[in-house]
């Protein structure tokens, strides 16, 4: 084995956000056990096209020992990874979908991640993209998503993350679309704490969807 350059991944400063694998080319990059993990020192050119995807910084280069680099196998490998994973392929393609962000999930966003400078925040419960059929041309198109079930998850976890969301960036405005049932109330006042504990004037706008698919409001 020859000394090449190789990507390296601190644990301690990777948050599991998965911002790195969609912009690895060679699918070198994978997370496992919540932590992003170099798949094999042969998928890796050593180039570092992932370093500018990860907010946290834990990515970067040093020279060691390593097999040379397969661009063939990375190449199957890459294929693979892209065809069981829709929203990756969309990331890294530049595809025409309005979704802008990956991941949308609120646990697994990264408060610091670049996205959201100056962003239009959506925050969506779970059911509201299956519910509204004009979901991605009338609520998300433009908007960073934020997705969570409002009546299983944390919402004092969710709380905390849009406060931290708020305070880390320039945020224009936060819309909240929901299920007309009274259980996916509770962001709405997570919400609003979320930006009165930031201390920041963040616009916030509610909208409704019925169980039959309409806007309310």
């Amino acid at each position: 084995m020859a000394k090449r350059n190789i990507v390296k991944i601190d644990e301690k400063k990777c948050n599991g956000c998965g911002l790195c694998v969609p912009n690895c080319a060679e699918g070198a990059i994978k997370i496992a056990g919540g932590k992003a993990r170099l798949v094999s020192d042969v998928l890796c050119d050593g180039l570092g096209a992932c370093l500018g995807h990860c907010p946290q910084g834990a990515i970067t280069i040093e020279e060691r020992e390593a097999v040379d680099f397969d661009e063939t196998k990375a190449g199957k490998k890459h294929a693979h990874m892209h065809s069981g994973c829709p929203g990756s392929k969309m990331m890294s393609s530049g595809g025409e979908a309005p979704l802008s962000n990956w991941p949308v999930q609120i646990k697994l966003i990264p408060a610091n991640a670049p996205y959201f400078k100056d962003a239009d925040i959506l925050i969506a419960a779970d059911c509201v993209p299956f519910a509204y059929p004009d979901f991605h041309e009338k609520l998300l198109k433009g908007k960073i998503l934020m997705v969570g079930c409002p009546k299983l998850d944390d919402l004092r976890l969710y709380k905390e993350k849009i406060t931290e969301i708020i305070k880390n960036n320039t945020i224009k405005a936060i819309t909240y679309a929901r299920m007309e049932v009274p259980c996916c109330s509770g962001l709405v006042t997570a919400a609003k704490e979320a930006i009165a504990a930031s201390g920041k004037d963040v616009p916030f706008e509610e909208t409704v969807i019925s169980i039959k698919g309409a806007c309310l409001k």
